[in-house]
């Protein structure tokens, strides 16, 4: 039996659910690495489990991120100390666009780092109700789940054929020509926008 036998869907739970809930660690990833296990021959792991633990776990995360923001949230993001001013500065933006787009922001916040970390809080904070929360959550929870599970997955399966097929060395000089052709698209982007 192997580590990830034993720990696999626990660790993925622990993730998504303290990204959900506000700690800034990598859910997102986690359950990356979990689909692209899954996707190995005679892999420990399910792609319908790892969906449905990192589904769950993302819901019942948001939900304490929720209840957090709720009753105390504001406080804990306005007192002083180390980084002040940029806790200062999400309820500064947040506040206001949540207080407009709350329930899209859930929704979609799922999909984007900094929201999907904040979006819990923010929500409790401008006490948006908690059934519209809720409903957004998981619908937001289960199919951020689905996608970014069955992508990984796929390409767990795709990367893996490839090496197998072409070797190792091509592989790898695939992913790097794939990752450099996105970091320069992604710099001349933010360059024209600037």
């Amino acid at each position: 039996m192997s580590l990830t036998d034993h720990i696999g869907y626990p660790l993925l739970f622990v993730l998504v659910g303290a990204e959900s809930s506000g700690v800034p660690v990598p859910g997102e990833t986690a359950l990356i690495a979990a689909a692209v296990l899954a996707s190995r021959p005679n892999a420990s792991l399910t792609l319908p489990a790892v969906i449905a633990t990192a589904a769950v776990a993302a819901i019942v995360g948001d939900n304490i991120g929720y209840l957090i923001g709720r009753h105390g949230g504001r406080r804990l993001l306005e007192r002083p100390g180390r980084f002040a001013r940029q806790r200062a500065k999400v309820l500064e933006v947040g506040e206001p666009f949540f207080e407009r787009h709350g329930p899209k922001a859930v929704f979609l916040g799922r999909w984007i780092l900094g929201l999907r970390v904040w979006a819990s809080w923010l929500a409790g904070i401008t006490h948006m109700p908690w059934r519209s929360f809720l409903m957004y959550n998981a619908l937001g929870g289960i199919s951020w789940a689905v996608t970014i599970g069955v992508l990984a997955y796929v390409a767990g399966s795709g990367i893996e054929a490839l090496i197998r097929d072409v070797g190792a060395g091509a592989a790898v000089l695939v992913v790097v020509a794939a990752a450099t052709l996105y970091l320069l698209r992604r710099r001349r982007r933010s360059g024209a926008s600037l």
